[in-house]
């Protein structure tokens, strides 16, 4: 039997600086490398760890697998805002739980020199008025949705709402005849009579024969006297109106003089005597409810018919209610807005203004092309596929170009990086040229140029060729007047150009053009 023995291979270590001299404020970029098994366990040093300098990003470890070794290389950029030589201390790599030490470096910081006989000094410029921003306008909406909502909610409770009816609305809606005999139900079981409150019991004894006469027989009974209510019924019985007999008229004459007694000359009747008149006014209710005429078919319709415009007229009445506490609200609502905002911004939030949407929507920033072009955008540039004619590409090495484009407001925003196969400076004034033609061959007409430096915030310098000119709408003869801007970076070997298009008078895509001019960033080196 034979064996074979692997020594476990040390741990490499290396590190290394881009540069060793920068000026105030530039970076340089310290890469460490380390060369480990797959199984090692590696912490590189994070934080403020390079004082003197400073540690402006730690970019994320790129991974390269070599057999069953790995490289993990780890990049920081580093700055320092005041001139001077220092020295980036040695950093610590914990390599299971070993430390092992890059080495030291130099680095000279030089000041940025200001040469103030060529460049003229000015004063501090004063304070100026800006617009108030309006970028909290989510907050208005938002509050403006809560109250509609609110009223929605309180119309819904108070006017739509099926609310559950109490015992005594129970009652109030049963047919007069059935409320009757339940209210002398309840009178049985009072205490009247054992509390000798013979008043009290005679006086609700009548009121429920005479509320029921009122609403059954449609005689005004409740504010007749005895003789007066008598005389009404027997009229209605010689009319054919009401088939109750003689005796029972008597019957009900009589309870009704006993009851006039209790109540005004405060008689006591016997309590057998108001036990028999509370049964007799049941059966003069039952026999009077029984003489009352069957109604005809046509006082049947008319019943329901009025029934129906009842109830449409209250379901009206609750729409009414509802549509003039909604438009209530929302008429509130648009002039706390409209006082805030102004008519203009208001009626273009409502109608969906298509800059103001993007301008208002969640921008996006980032990279497009190489040499890369950084902007913010309200969305992102899609890649374009671009063909090189073939006189072009034995000088153009790559071109890349990125465009977003809304037709309906012309707005354009578009990059191209273009590397060419020889280190020569690129011609700026040709590709305008080539821009602008394609402008009118798209049927752009008087097209004004202008032309000035523009600097990025991070200084670098381009050319900047604006003006206006007519531009053709997408798929219409229609021509509308419009503005562009053409900025150029290059350097030996590489161009870059951003392309802004816009229409004139648009305030929205004016916001969105100085806020991407704004944020334009180039790298000036491939």
């Amino acid at each position: 039997m034979s064996s074979i023995g692997f020594a476990q291979t040390l741990p490499s270590v290396s590190s290394e600086v881009d540069t060793t001299f920068i000026k105030i404020g530039d970076q340089l970029n310290f890469k460490v490398t380390v060369e480990v098994d797959s199984t090692d366990n590696v912490i590189f040093p994070e934080g403020q760890t390079f004082s003197p300098l400073e540690t402006v990003e730690a970019f994320a470890t790129d991974t390269t697998r070599k057999k069953d070794r790995i490289m993990l290389m780890k990049t920081y950029a580093l700055t320092q805002f005041d001139s001077g030589s220092y020295t980036l201390p040695t950093q610590r790599i914990e390599i299971n739980g070993k430390g092992y030490f890059t080495d030291s470096l130099r680095i000279d910081v030089a000041t940025v020199p200001v040469d103030t006989m060529a460049q003229k000094m000015y004063d501090i410029k004063p304070l100026i008025q800006v617009e108030k921003s309006n970028s909290g306008w989510w907050k208005i909406l938002l509050g403006v949705l809560v109250i509609l909502a609110i009223v929605a909610g309180l119309v819904y409770w108070f006017v739509f709402r099926k609310k559950n009816l109490s015992e005594a609305e129970k009652e109030a809606l049963l047919p007069p005849y059935d409320r009757a005999l339940l209210e002398l139900k309840k009178l049985d079981n009072s205490k009247y009579l054992i509390q000798d409150e013979y008043k009290q019991y005679y006086s609700e004894l009548t009121d429920i024969v005479r509320s029921y006469l009122e609403e059954d027989v449609n005689v005004s009974a409740l504010e007749s006297t005895t003789d007066e209510l008598i005389l009404k019924l027997e009229m209605m019985k010689d009319a054919g109106e009401l088939n109750l007999d003689r005796d029972t008229i008597n019957q009900f004459k009589s309870i009704l003089q006993t009851a006039d007694l209790v109540k005004f000359a405060k008689s006591k009747p016997a309590t057998n005597v108001a036990l028999q008149d509370r049964k007799a006014v049941e059966q003069i209710v039952v026999k009077t409810h029984e003489a009352i005429p069957e109604p005809t078919l046509e006082e049947l319709m008319a019943q329901e018919e009025y029934q129906e415009e009842l109830t449409q007229k209250l379901q009206r009445k609750k729409w009414v209610m509802a549509g003039s506490a909604a438009l209530g609200a929302i008429l509130i609502s648009a002039i706390a807005l409209i006082s805030y905002y102004g008519v203009t911004q208001v009626w273009d939030t409502v109608t969906g203004h298509p800059t103001k949407n993007l301008l208002d929507s969640d921008w996006v920033a980032s990279s497009y092309g190489y040499p890369p072009i950084h902007l913010e955008s309200p969305e992102v540039l899609v890649r374009q596929k671009v063909n090189i004619p073939a006189e072009a590409k034995a000088n153009i090495k790559e071109l890349q170009s990125f465009m977003f484009r809304d037709d309906k407001s012309l707005l354009t925003l578009a990059t191209t990086s273009t590397t060419f196969t020889q280190p020569a400076e690129p011609e700026f004034e040709k590709t305008i040229d080539q821009l602008l033609k394609g402008f009118e061959a798209k049927g752009a007409k008087n097209i004004v140029t202008k032309q000035e430096e523009f600097v990025t915030v991070t200084g670098v310098k381009g050319i900047k060729t604006y003006g206006n000119g007519k531009f053709k709408i997408p798929e219409s003869e229609e021509l509308v007047r419009g503005k562009y801007v053409i900025l150029s970076f290059g350097g030996k070997g590489f161009q870059q150009q951003v392309l802004l298009t816009w229409q004139d008078g648009d305030p929205y895509a004016e916001e969105i053009i100085n806020r991407v001019l704004s944020t334009i960033e180039v790298k000036t080196e491939v």
